[in-house]
């Protein structure tokens, strides 16, 4: 094991990162939110704790190594071969590419074993892992860098272009292929290595990834979680809540990049020695065909896939399934009956926030009141405030706060950090009301974010790349609701005077932000206004564009 560095953390405890950029930016200490790991027994963590080696090494140590911990539609990886490949490239990011610890390496590629390996082995050589979506293009994965400081990218071949676009320009940094065969990719580096690697003993309360989450002002904020914090969240929901067995088999649809998929795909089958699908595409027809090839039992996705797959479930046997949980965007009512109809399966609705890094209100099989959220998972606290903080009675709409043993911790964004933070408690951006019996009801977003088919969007990001085409005046846009998708994106434009008003220029904006941005950002709607509702100071008025 290597030796801690020198300097400590504010506990006193000797940190491993000799690169001190994560620490250095994370917010004042009296910024964050009141940090409870008194909850339940499991959150009394050691001083020093890296989570892979939790996850991996000493899962293998219990003697899970002949496990199959993870299969694609091109392999099945056992717990034992998934350690030698993450000794391997931590090896190679080490020796071949001079990682420190409290380097930041970004990850870019589709769920897959390999992807797993990747972040076990950046998190045993001690490095911060920040994971992107693969459909983000070129002025997105540039904001990343940028902000985390990135060095080293790890790329799937065939998801180059737009970061090579990203990183070109810059003093330095390099990018690392994987997925081929050619000199110098990741793939011939490893085969010259040996699979056995000196992991790094990180402190707990070392950073070990910084997840980021599009924010109601269209910059993206990154969430830095320390070691503590991923086994925090699977001692909480999984263990107390979901309560899934050795024997299951995972399946769903997240990317790695959504803490929603990576805790529910990746960290908690891992802490019990289970097995998980991973799927490059998961769209509905893909997964519900994979729940049946598979005999998968346990399924994560948003409602819009539950809807969708509703459709299909005459061609198709979902009889393995034992339990589906629910999260991304509010569960209709609608929704949970139907599936419950169609299968038998209550589901198991959920809310997280990357800010918290995983599901902290839930409930599960009896415990479920359907149209309701649940309760507090255990180890968190909830409470519905006002905008003074002060709790609101039972019954009344207010502002969800929370907290817990995960908090919101932004990188270089105090002032998100002094609005998402507030007396101790992270404020999520939801409006609830609690039941007098402890059930929290959601109510909608408190901000401009758009939630479709489960992803985040930025309404203003989307103006921002619209306002770039000449033939665009000015532009609104939020998101409205759709029956399929939860809500639409949907564009409110004012054209110059000598644009045309018709479906050919609707398509053009569309294809337009479609190159600029990940396609699911696009709005699926665009309306021609003469002008925009705005204040007497010039600011869009967002909720009048919401308005039938």
């Amino acid at each position: 094991m290597n030796p801690p560095g020198t300097s400590r953390l504010p506990g006193g405890v000797p940190t491993a990162h000799t690169d001190t950029f994560a620490r250095d930016n994370l917010p004042p200490r009296e910024l964050w939110p009141v940090m409870d790991y008194s909850g339940i027994p499991e959150l009394a963590y050691p001083d020093h704790l890296n989570c892979a080696v939790e996850l991996l090494d000493a899962g293998v140590a219990r003697g899970w190594g002949e496990r199959v911990a993870f299969r694609s539609p091109t392999e099945s990886v056992t717990y034992q071969q998934l350690l030698e490949r993450a000794n391997r490239i931590a090896r190679v990011l080490v020796e071949d590419f001079g990682l420190v610890p409290g380097n930041r390496v970004l990850l870019r590629g589709a769920n897959s074993p390999m992807m797993v390996a990747l972040w076990c082995a950046v998190l045993k050589a001690g490095g911060v892992v920040v994971c992107t979506m693969p459909l983000l293009r070129a002025r997105e994965l540039t904001f990343t860098l940028d902000k985390a400081q990135i060095d080293l990218a790890i790329t799937d071949v065939r998801l180059t272009a737009e970061l090579d676009q990203a990183m070109e320009g810059r003093a330095k940094g390099a990018v690392l292929r994987y997925g081929d065969s050619t000199p110098g990719s990741l793939d011939v580096r490893m085969a010259g290595k040996a699979a056995t690697f000196g992991n790094v003993r990180t402190a707990a309360d070392d950073v070990a990834l910084i997840a980021f989450t599009s924010g109601t002002t269209g910059e993206g904020k990154g969430t830095m979680h320390f070691h503590r914090d991923v086994m925090a969240i699977c001692d909480c929901f999984p263990r107390h809540v979901l309560r899934a067995s050795p024997d299951d088999v995972f399946i769903g649809s997240p990317p790695f990049a959504f803490t929603f998929g990576l805790g529910g795909l990746a960290l908690f089958p891992m802490r019990i020695g289970a097995s998980s699908i991973l799927l490059e595409q998961a769209t509905p027809p893909f997964l519900i065909q994979a729940i049946q090839d598979y005999g998968a039992t346990v399924v994560f996705t948003a409602p819009t896939a539950y809807r969708a797959m509703l459709a299909l479930l005459p061609n198709f046997s979902v009889k393995s399934l034992r339990k589906c949980v629910s999260a991304g965007e509010a569960l209709p009512r609608a929704t949970f009956d139907a599936w419950k109809a169609a299968t038998g399966i209550t589901l198991i609705d959920g809310i997280g926030a990357t800010e918290l890094l995983h599901i902290f209100i839930s409930a599960a099989d009896d415990e479920v009141r359907p149209g309701s959220t649940g309760k507090p998972v255990p180890g968190y606290q909830a409470r519905v405030v006002d905008d003074a903080m002060k709790e609101v009675p039972d019954g009344e709409i207010g502002r969800l706060a929370v907290r817990g043993p995960t908090g919101c911790r932004y990188l270089l964004n105090q002032e998100r950090q002094e609005a998402y933070v507030r007396d101790g408690w992270n404020l999520t951006g939801d409006s609830y009301k609690r039941d007098a019996d402890g059930y929290f009801w959601y109510q909608a977003r408190t901000d401009d974010m758009i939630i479709s088919s489960g992803y985040n969007i930025s309404g203003p990001e989307v103006e921002g790349v619209l306002l770039e085409h000449p033939l665009v005046l000015e532009c609104g846009v939020v998101g409205v609701p759709d029956e399929e998708r939860g809500q639409l994106v949907k564009a409110f434009v004012v054209l110059k005077p000598d644009a045309e008003r018709s479906p050919a220029t609707v398509k053009v904006l569309q294809d337009f932000v479609k190159q600029q941005l990940a396609p699911y950002k696009y709005p699926r709607a665009v309306e021609f206004r003469d002008a925009l509702p705005r204040t007497s100071t010039g600011k869009l008025q967002r909720y009048r564009l919401r308005e039938p």
